[in-house]
């Protein structure tokens, strides 16, 4: 399976928050699934910390790239398409980083693991 992980999700794994489902927690887990971390993920961090709303993820923030890749957690780079599509996507949803997740999860047929069930009215598959 191949899974891109909504910010929130990725930030509870690496902390090992009980607010990620067991569902999440397995599939991510699994070594035999692909999971993939969106560069807005990385956006959407360390502007949280610059701003003071995640305090908590400095260190996250101070060295992302080696986090995702100490998880053996694949990077999604966000393209002219994805910046396109997320743009375009129809409905009053204001996030521009739940927005590029939404696009990239259907431009690169991913499912999405995310507690956030207004994703699937974008015709995506989320998982929790």
């Amino acid at each position: 399976m191949r899974a891109l992980l909504d910010t929130h999700a990725l930030l509870w794994w690496l902390d090992g928050d009980t607010r990620l489902s067991k569902m999440a927690r397995d599939l991510i887990a699994d070594e035999e699934n692909s999971i993939f971390v969106s560069t807005a993920s990385a956006w959407e961090i360390t502007t949280k910390v610059r701003i003071g709303k995640l305090p908590g993820a400095v260190d996250v923030a101070a060295d992302f790239a080696a986090c995702v890749t100490a998880q053996g957690f694949s990077e999604l780079v966000i393209g002219l398409a994805d910046g396109v599509r997320a743009g375009s996507l129809p409905g009053p949803l204001r996030d521009p980083f739940d927005r590029m997740l939404i696009a990239q999860a259907q431009a690169h047929d991913l499912q999405l693991i995310s507690n956030e069930a207004d994703f699937e009215n974008f015709g995506i598959k989320r998982l929790w």
